[in-house]
């Protein structure tokens, strides 16, 4: 069974930086990582494919950077620069589903069905 583990959230001014880290006990899959803010549905943040390629939602690009320790089997996500908008529960997730390698976009709101396992999520607070 795979299990994923989400840390590293808090409550940051704008402009300041958190790494979000997801342990995890499978690292032969897709990983990614998502978010929720109250009121909106679920959205891609980064994604890291098998293969190694990475993919951000535009309004991350060049503010966040996605990577993967597969020694250690943590995902992390590092966002500095961060803004009132990126408050959000972020979650972690990990292997695409057929309806996950169905998706014609590479990020945008996400259907919790296009991957198999989800961590609990943890909060990011950015304050102005």
């Amino acid at each position: 069974q795979v299990q994923l583990v989400e840390s590293g959230g808090g409550s940051v001014q704008a402009g300041g930086s958190l790494r979000l880290s997801c342990a995890y006990t499978n690292n032969m899959c897709t990983m990614g990582w998502f978010r929720q803010a109250p009121g909106k549905e679920r959205e891609g943040v980064a994604t890291f494919e098998s293969d190694g390629t990475t993919n951000y939602a535009n309004s991350v690009k060049g503010r966040f950077t996605i990577s993967r320790d597969n020694a250690k089997n943590t995902l992390q996500l590092q966002m500095n620069s961060l803004k009132p908008e990126d408050t959000a529960m972020y979650y972690c997730a990990a292997c695409k589903t057929q309806l996950g390698l169905s998706r014609i976009q590479t990020l945008g709101f996400i259907d919790l069905r296009e991957y198999s396992y989800w961590g609990q999520g943890t909060q990011v607070t950015v304050s102005s």
